[in-house]
């Protein structure tokens, strides 16, 4: 495959229960913190303390997370945009639905204002599913191709397969992908089965292989394979994820006995059990490193799969061992989406591309 074909990841951020910028989630995965039982917030997160007060009074959490993410992965060292990333890039975000919060919040101003127009129509935008990546966009003068992907807990790898084929249909470059999820009291009404529920934004940036070095940018993976998959109770997770992970090794052309880390969306619900057991059929035990997202930062649904995805490439930029293997990353939803991507971590320089 011609190298403008292969996709890399070439930078990551997050903003995560472990802390505002992605050196605290880096730390926290080096120093295995675990978290109490309760909710895990952002700490400190202050939509007008992060982001100033300017253009920031109807923003909602969920909202701020993602446009703050965002800027994360564009600030250069010297305080301005990274070189190589204008504004025709694109954005692929990830989420399961718009804030729960913000679409209750409205729907009850329509009863309880004296009109039900007399609403705030500044709001208005927060409850629609594509705000938080519209909002990134005009934030951060992204003028590519904008796209919100919902695939419940998978949808940091659909967003990832949405971004790769944007890439490869020409229509972008390089493109800022990945997922985010708030914490709320009405998310927590609504996932009162899910504990403990986690929050945060998690983003990498990708690009054709061999770009990333013109730039000054290390290649920290390569995308070697996406696989998706359906099933319809928790007893189909076992063989539907097997599939997906057997094709994505097919894909390919690499083994299991390759395979350095693993991150699952993990749980001890039936879903995760089938998670684990398809993992153990596949790749058994030859993995050495093992993630589970749930443990890490709480069950944040649509954004665990970007969580675990940033997981393994930050791991795998602090662990020279790592370099030229390759990593499994795997969610599974409750509503019936499995999926899987395949990584080859930190296996290219400049000098490797032909």
């Amino acid at each position: 495959m011609k190298p403008a074909a292969r996709t890399v990841i070439s930078g990551w951020s997050a903003i995560s229960p472990f802390g505002l910028v992605g050196a605290d989630f880096a730390a926290g995965l080096r120093d295995g913190q675990r978290h109490g039982e309760g909710p895990r917030h952002v700490p400190d997160f202050e939509v007008r303390e992060v982001l100033g007060r300017k253009g920031t009074r109807s923003l909602d959490r969920q909202t701020a997370l993602a446009v703050a993410t965002a800027g994360q992965l564009l600030a250069g060292q010297d305080g301005g945009r990274i070189d190589g990333v204008g504004p025709e890039s694109g954005l692929v975000l990830g989420t399961v639905t718009a804030s729960a919060l913000s679409m209750m919040d409205f729907a009850r101003d329509t009863f309880t204002q004296d009109k039900p127009y007399h609403v705030d129509p500044a709001r208005f935008p927060n409850t629609v599913l594509n705000c938080a990546a519209a909002r990134c966009a005009i934030w951060h003068e992204l003028r590519g191709p904008n796209t919100t992907v919902s695939a419940g807990r998978a949808s940091g790898l659909a967003a990832l397969n949405y971004a790769r084929r944007l890439r490869r249909s020409g229509r972008a470059d390089v493109i800022l992908c990945g997922a985010v999820e708030e914490l709320s009291q009405a998310r927590s009404w609504l996932e009162s089965g899910a504990e403990p529920l986690g929050e945060g934004c998690a983003m990498v940036l990708v690009e054709p292989l061999g770009r990333p070095s013109a730039h000054g940018r290390a290649e920290l993976a390569e995308v070697l394979a996406l696989e998706f998959g359906l099933h319809s109770e928790p007893s189909g997770v076992r063989s539907a994820l097997g599939a997906c992970l057997r094709r994505a090794f097919a894909t390919a052309d690499e083994t299991p006995d390759r395979v350095w880390a693993v991150a699952s969306s993990g749980g001890p619900d039936p879903f995760g059990k089938g998670e684990d057991a398809a993992i153990a059929d596949v790749i058994g035990d030859r993995a050495p490193v093992r993630l589970r997202s749930s443990e890490l930062v709480g069950d944040t649904n649509g954004a665990s799969a970007a969580f675990a995805l940033v997981a393994v490439v930050a791991k795998a930029a602090e662990t020279p061992q790592a370099r030229g293997h390759t990593a499994v990353v795997t969610s599974v939803d409750r509503d019936g989406v499995v999926g899987c991507a395949l990584l080859r971590l930190g296996s290219h320089t400049a000098a490797d591309v032909t």
